[in-house]
């Protein structure tokens, strides 16, 4: 994992193409994934790197993972620390090819066994549509408002910097954009699956809430779009990011909006009609999920991430050993297990349930959402906690954390 970045006078001149291009890609928002491959160096089970811009405290990173053969490493690093490292990573004594993903075109860079590089720029199919569809969005632009759940013009996108003092959506949070009017349009659609459709009055928890582009979007959008008397909380354990969005919320004088600070294995809504947690590591999703179960909330909202609990149970001897010996394998295995069995669970609680990919949110690798809506009506679980049953004995899980949780308060029985 040790780097040693070449010098502006040493670099190859595609290598410095590709790092332009990569550094550019970022600057504006567009850098969807970045892959190395074709490893030549002295690390055996390397077999390639994997980079993804986040936003962690507020500010831009890139996400590298070494993947290993049995294992990944992370490390997420600050923009300028991560432009800094790639280049001593690629090479013929390195990594010999490297992928760019935008949403128009892929870069590619190569080097030969001899060491010369070359870069490679191709357009994505369909690239021009999209790219002609984001334009739609944006000021002086076709309308395509009908689309939009919010307007960029709202006071909070640009107290969060998602547009600027002119209400024009700054280039390097057009994900962001995308990603908030999805995440609104999944709640819409589940708002009107559920019996809050018609409720003129609606209490939404965010928990791990982070800097509040969700949690301010879906408090305008209640409010300014669908006139609901909306009480939305954002719960969020750092004391800095909960000080910066209650300066907003003072700054503009929002009505029925506060954030503090709590953890939510220990916290108590007043009210809960929506419960939203995005990205809670490991068990704190089924801690999240048991807290909106217990409030009897009518819609949960859940995109997990890591999946720690359930993988070291796979390792006992198991007809797919074989299988699970490789880490990705085993990870993915734990993954689908893990958010399979809170699928189930949360349809023996009562409720009608969805697991199905979002778009890729900044804060994670992980882009999968679990949806749960309240049924009106009560329906006979026991084949529910048969199948459970029957997963858990042939995987030999002993223990997943949302289902203890149940059968301690006396939910599901032992």
């Amino acid at each position: 994992m040790t780097s040693s970045p070449a010098s502006s006078e040493s670099a190859d001149p595609a290598l410095t193409r590709f790092m332009g291009l990569l550094s550019r890609a970022l600057t504006e928002g567009r850098c969807e994934k970045l892959m190395l491959a074709s490893y030549h160096g002295d690390e055996p089970q390397l077999e390639r790197v994997l980079a993804r811009p986040i936003e962690l405290r507020g500010q831009p990173h890139l996400s590298l993972v070494w993947r290993y053969k049995t294992r990944d490493i992370t490390k997420n690093l600050p923009l300028d620390e991560a432009l800094a490292t790639l280049p001593g990573l690629l090479g013929p004594a390195g990594f010999r090819n490297a992928h760019l993903h935008t949403p128009g075109e892929e870069v590619q860079l190569a080097f030969s066994k001899k060491g010369k590089g070359s870069v490679r720029v191709g357009k994505v199919a369909g690239a021009a549509d999209a790219e002609a569809d984001e334009a739609k969005a944006l000021p002086g632009g076709h309308n395509r408002e009908k689309h939009r759940y919010l307007e960029l013009s709202r006071p909070f996108l640009r107290e969060l910097g998602v547009t600027d003092g002119q209400g024009r959506l700054v280039p390097a949070m057009s994900r962001k954009w995308k990603q908030i009017n999805k995440f609104v349009e999944v709640l819409a659609g589940a708002l009107a699956a559920s019996p809050l459709a018609e409720a003129s009055e609606v209490n939404v928890v965010d928990f791990g809430s982070g800097k509040g582009y969700l949690t301010f979007a879906v408090h305008d959008w209640l409010r300014h779009t669908r006139g609901v008397d909306a009480r939305v909380t954002g719960v969020e354990l750092r004391q800095d990011l909960v000080a910066l969005c209650g300066g907003v919320i003072e700054r503009l004088g929002l009505q029925g909006m506060a954030y503090e600070q709590g953890d939510v294995r220990d916290y108590h809504p007043a009210a809960l009609n929506v419960m939203i947690a995005l990205h809670a590591c490991d068990i704190a999703t089924d801690y999240a999920i048991h807290l909106g179960i217990r409030a009897g909330a009518e819609i949960i909202l859940s995109s997990p991430c890591c999946h720690k609990q359930v993988r070291p149970q796979l390792l006992s001897p198991h007809p797919l050993r074989p299988i699970l010996q490789h880490g990705i394998h085993l990870g993915q295995e734990a993954e689908m297990l893990t958010d399979g069995l809170r699928a189930l669970l949360l349809d023996a609680a009562g409720y009608d349930t969805q697991v199905f990919e979002f778009i890729s949110l900044e804060h994670t690798n992980k882009n999968k959402m679990i949806l749960a809506v309240k049924r009106a009506k009560p329906r006979d679980n026991a084949e529910v906690l048969a199948q459970i049953r029957e997963i858990k004995a042939f995987y030999g899980i002993r223990e997943q954390a949302l289902e203890s949780l149940l059968v301690a308060d006396g939910r599901l029985a032992a």
